[in-house]
């Protein structure tokens, strides 16, 4: 006798779907691109929970090894420009900067990410090329000392964050 295939719900979008009869098991995602995203990040969520997991990119034995890696591999992470790959580089068109005013002050932020952009590309690639130096841990630790740096400079202090 063959079972039944059953529908089921999407943990995601909440709609049904048939689960593939190879993983019927364990599909609980339907096959959206939205929701295999979210599938994907549950899957690494739980993978990062389990204790052997948690500190498996960390710590100073792997900045160690990631650090004599690159000795020994100069150059593999920076991406080869278009005259290099014998191609045109595309023309950029720039646009003007968003003007803000300079006498008002920017409000008291409580993290790194807020203070400053360190979620900008050019920013991180210029604080690494400064450090030559690509780690997250050291261009982080760099951050922080340009950040209060300024933060002196300008007079303004170590903000004090209220817990």
């Amino acid at each position: 006798m063959r079972n039944k295939l059953k529908r089921r719900k999407c943990l995601n979008c909440n709609e049904f779907f048939f689960p593939d009869y190879r993983n019927r098991k364990h599909q609980r995602f339907c096959g959206k691109p939205a929701c295999r995203q979210a599938s994907k990040a549950a899957s690494q969520r739980r993978w990062l929970h389990k204790t052997p997991n948690r500190d498996i990119f960390r710590g100073s034995a792997n900045v160690q090894r990631v650090k004599e890696w690159r000795k020994a591999h100069p150059g593999y992470w920076r991406k080869k420009s278009a005259l290099q790959n014998g191609t045109q580089a595309p023309d950029i068109q720039h646009q003007p900067p968003a003007q803000s005013s300079c006498n008002a002050t920017a409000p008291l932020q409580r993290t790194l990410q807020d203070v400053c952009l360190s979620n900008d590309p050019a920013f991180v690639g210029l604080i690494s090329m400064f450090m030559g130096s690509a780690l997250q841990d050291d261009i982080q630790a760099m951050t922080r000392r340009l950040v209060d740096q300024g933060r002196n400079i300008m007079g303004m202090g170590v903000p004090v964050v209220a817990s």
